[in-house]
């Protein structure tokens, strides 16, 4: 399997998010729940989207995992309880396309690693992923994940 990964360069946009401690095993369920209370939060004073979900990794500790999810929108909002006001991430990273169910996710993310590697720049250990389509509607081997790992150009 050939990953193709590139260079990219990101520029923060206004969000809604809500950042959580909580184990790989019960990210599915707090993401569900936490999207919906954002999107019921839109919906109540008449906000728009601006783009797909994410979730910004500040790290890969499967029982504590520190992850920030949220969804994009037009202009900085308040936030209100566990949802706040943020921004997706911005600056130089590495990404590719994962195509197929989140449980297969690992080699993209190897891949990534080896390119940073290869190309001689330095993980900043932030990841952040983009869902480009539903799980709810869509069928797991045609679930899309744009993966980025954040990156300085400093050795």
């Amino acid at each position: 399997m050939s990953i193709k990964c590139e260079l990219a360069e990101l520029v923060p946009q206004p969000s809604l998010s809500i950042r959580v401690i909580t184990s790989a095993q019960d990210l599915p369920d707090v993401f569900a729940k936490g999207l919906s209370e954002i999107m019921q939060y839109l919906q109540e004073f008449k906000q728009q989207n601006a783009g797909h979900p994410y979730a910004t990794y500040y790290n890969f500790d499967a029982r504590n995992l520190d992850v920030e999810f949220g969804i994009p929108i037009l202009r900085r909002f308040s936030g209100r309880d566990n949802i706040q006001a943020s921004q997706t991430p911005g600056g130089k990273a590495i990404t590719c396309l994962h195509v197929g169910p989140y449980s297969e996710i690992e080699p993209y993310y190897r891949a990534l690693v080896e390119w940073i590697k290869d190309n001689g720049y330095k993980a900043s250990g932030i990841a952040y992923e983009v869902y480009l389509n539903d799980p709810k509607s869509t069928q797991s081997e045609k679930l899309q994940t744009q993966i980025y790992e954040m990156i300085s150009t400093s050795s």
